[in-house]
């Protein structure tokens, strides 16, 4: 069949994940799905559907709007997928970040035992 890409190589080409084994373990750990179903990285993937990819903490939901099998750059993927996360995924991933960030003077070296167990303590409250 010409034209028919699988979701696994369509995900690396879009850049969604930075390696092809990278997005086969994701399909096949549960975390590609299309309404609601997980798929197989040999899945084909077919103009205007709507995948959901679970990229920890965050759900993203992309729109194919064209086939490719080869990788493009990051600016010419958009022109090839549409992505439909709402704004509150995003929003989810900058809470993390800013919780889990402890701000250290530059040229203090690492933290002693002392300071990575205080550290350790004001982040579990």
């Amino acid at each position: 069949m010409e034209g028919t890409v699988r979701i696994d190589k369509w995900l690396w080409a879009v850049r969604v994940y930075k390696t092809r084994s990278q997005a086969t373990e994701a399909c096949r750990s549960g975390k590609v799905r299309k309404d609601g179903l997980i798929l197989k990285a040999s899945f084909i993937v077919k103009i205007a559907d709507v995948y959901q990819i679970r990229i920890s903490p965050v759900i993203k939901t992309v729109k194919v709007k064209e086939l490719l099998d080869k990788r493009v750059s990051a600016k010419l993927a958009p022109d090839f997928m549409e992505d439909l996360t709402p704004k509150e995924e995003y929003d989810k991933l900058k809470i993390v970040n800013e919780t889990h960030f402890e701000f250290r003077e530059r040229g203090t070296g690492r933290p002693t035992k002392k300071q990575r167990r205080l550290i350790d303590f004001m982040k579990d409250k």
